[in-house]
C-alpha cells in the first residue's frame, strides 16, 4: 500500500496544477529579473517619440528572456517530483541568447522606423492609407517575431531558415497565427485599460498560450525540417 501512495505521490491534478503555478511564478520571476535592466530604463523614459530607439535598446534583453521562459515552459515537469523551471530557464538563456537577438535585433529596428512613422505621419505627406498598411505590416511582423521566437527556442537552425519558416507558417497555419493575434490584442487591451507593467507581469501565463497554441508549428518543423 505505502508503495502505490508512493509512486502516486505528486501525479494528481491537484499535484499538477500546483507544479505549473510553481513554474509560473518561477518562470515568471526570472524573465523579469533577467530583464530588469531594460525595463527599469523604460520606467525612466518619458513618453515622447523621439525615446523610441532607446526603448527599443531597452526592450533587447526581452528577447533572451522570453526565450529562455518559453523554453522552461516547455520543458517544464508535469508533477511536483520533477520540478527544476529555474534550471531549465538558465539552460534556455545559454542556448537561445544569442541566436535570438539575431533576429530579436533587427525585429526592434524594424518596429522603431515603423513606430516612428506613424507617429510623425503627418509630417510625411503621404495619404491616410499609408498610415493603415504601416500598421497592417508592423502587426505581421509582430506575429512573425512570435512564431520566429518559439522556432529559435526549441530549435537549431540557421539565422535566415528560422525568418523564412516563421514566414512560412504565418500562412501555412492560420490558426496559430490568429492564436497569436489574439494573444497580442489580449495584451494591448490590457495594457490600454490597466498598466504598462501588465504585459511584464503576465508573461509567463502569455508565453505558456503561445506555447500551446504553436503546438501544430512545432509538431509540423519535427516532422519535416529535422532529421
Amino acid at each position: 500500500m505505502s508503495t502505490v501512495r508512493a509512486a502516486a505521490f505528486g501525479t494528481g491534478p491537484l499535484s499538477r496544477s500546483a507544479a505549473l503555478i510553481h513554474t509560473l511564478v518561477t518562470v515568471e520571476a526570472l524573465l523579469l529579473l533577467t530583464a530588469a535592466p531594460g525595463l527599469a530604463g523604460l520606467l525612466l523614459l518619458a513618453p515622447d517619440p523621439a525615446n523610441l530607439p532607446i526603448a527599443a535598446l531597452c526592450l533587447l534583453p526581452l528577447g533572451p528572456a522570453a526565450s529562455a521562459a518559453l523554453y522552461a515552459l516547455h520543458h517544464r515537469g508535469r508533477d511536483l517530483t520533477e520540478l527544476h523551471p529555474a534550471r531549465a530557464f538558465l539552460r534556455g538563456w545559454r542556448l537561445n541568447a544569442v541566436p535570438v537577438l539575431k533576429l530579436w535585433a533587427p525585429l526592434l529596428a524594424w518596429l522603431t522606423v515603423i513606430t516612428f512613422t506613424l507617429t510623425h505621419f503627418a509630417a510625411t505627406g503621404l495619404p491616410g492609407w499609408w498610415a493603415a498598411l504601416l500598421a497592417v505590416i508592423g502587426t505581421c511582423s509582430l506575429l512573425w517575431g512570435a512564431h520566429a521566437l518559439v522556432l529559435t527556442t526549441l530549435f537549431t537552425f540557421r539565422t535566415r531558415d528560422t525568418a523564412r519558416l516563421a514566414a512560412y507558417f504565418l500562412l501555412r497555419h492560420p490558426r496559430v497565427t490568429l492564436g497569436a493575434l489574439s494573444l497580442l490584442i489580449l495584451t494591448a487591451a490590457g495594457t490600454a485599460l490597466f498598466t504598462e507593467a501588465l504585459p511584464a507581469l503576465l508573461a509567463a501565463p502569455l508565453l505558456l498560450s503561445l506555447l500551446h497554441s504553436g503546438r501544430p508549428v512545432i509538431a509540423e518543423t519535427q516532422e519535416e525540417f529535422t532529421a
